[in-house]
């Protein structure tokens, strides 16, 4: 008995440091390494491609042989970014392709179409619906209409309109891999970011439906919640303990390359509310009840949103 409780021990020990020092959830760690095989060659058309994450999806995809289509609002950005891509088919066969999420049901049919012409008419293998709007944190209540809107059709209503206008065609082809970039906070309530999570929960929503209803015809649905990401333009004074970009966006391939429906990526603790929302969502709505109005409070002064200690309630001194 003392020899079992000591290997049980030895095994929850090693799984509790590994989950300690993870940057993702479990299931996708455990892929290991992209399935090359399931990348090169293919076509991948990436929104907001002209920075952040979206540029270095391209970046990374680039070098492990796809073939790309990129787009975002700026076309000079992304002949800027094109310039950069090295691979079997960067940069010379990159293609550009400007778009605006916002522009209406007829703009993205028309980018659709010309995006399936593109390499001899073979058709977008995997769509990756990466744009995103976000706005600095405030209060549910302070959020203007503006904000509202712009968030809502940037962020669910341009991917969802796409998806529509895209699908049809993969399912004439019976296969096609959409990869959507959620968050953390459509997973969990993030306070003084209600709108931003309200787009997030709504996509996870869609997107995890149309899986359901798809699968059994060729479509996967990969659906990527990240957690705080380290832009290359970081905020002055951080203190936020932020997965690379650069991690991200390999472990998005990852995700991908595995056909895994959905991937958390994140250190502590955002990774650990967001197994506590999906196994014990009662203990997880205390959690975020018991931080939310300190978190507002912090964002507002472009603290670490993220820390441990919003849980402790001190009195500031006067």
């Amino acid at each position: 008995m003392m020899i079992l409780f000591l290997v049980f021990l030895v095994i929850f020990v090693y799984f509790f440091i590994k989950f300690l020092t993870a940057d993702g959830d479990f299931t996708l760690l455990s892929k290991g390494k992209v399935k090359r095989a399931e990348i090169e060659d293919k076509v991948i058309w990436i929104t907001g491609a002209s920075r952040g994450i979206g540029e270095i999806l391209a970046k990374q995809l680039a070098s492990l042989g796809a073939k790309l289509i990129i787009s975002a609002r700026n076309e000079a950005d992304l002949q800027h970014v094109k310039q950069q891509l090295k691979g079997k088919y960067a940069p010379r066969d990159v293609m550009v392709l400007p778009l605006d999420l916002t522009s209406g049901e007829e703009s993205l049919r028309l980018a659709v179409e010309k995006a399936e012409s593109f390499f001899d008419a073979a058709g977008v293998d995997y769509m990756i619906h990466n744009a995103a709007y976000e706005r600095p944190k405030s209060t549910a209540l302070d959020v203007t209409e503006e904000t509202l809107k712009a968030m809502l059709n940037v962020n669910v209503v341009g991917p969802i309109s796409m998806t529509r206008m895209l699908v049809p065609y993969m399912l004439k082809r019976g296969r096609g891999h959409l990869v959507v970039m959620s968050s953390a906070a459509g997973k969990t309530p993030a306070p003084g970011q209600a709108v931003y999570s309200a787009s997030k929960f709504a996509v996870n929503g869609y997107f995890h439906s149309l899986r359901s209803e798809l699968c059994r015809k060729g479509i996967k649905v990969t659906v990527v919640c990240p957690g705080p990401v380290e832009t290359p333009n970081p905020r002055t004074g951080s203190t936020e303990r932020r997965v690379s970009s650069e991690r991200c966006a390999e472990l998005i391939i990852v995700a991908a390359s595995h056909g895994i429906k959905e991937a958390w990526i994140s250190y502590q603790p955002v990774l650990a509310v967001m197994y506590l929302m999906q196994y014990m969502p009662s203990v997880g709505y205390w959690l975020m009840d018991k931080i939310g109005e300190k978190r507002v409070e912090v964002g507002a002064q472009k603290g670490n949103t993220y820390s441990i200690n919003l849980l402790f309630d001190k009195k500031k001194e006067s």
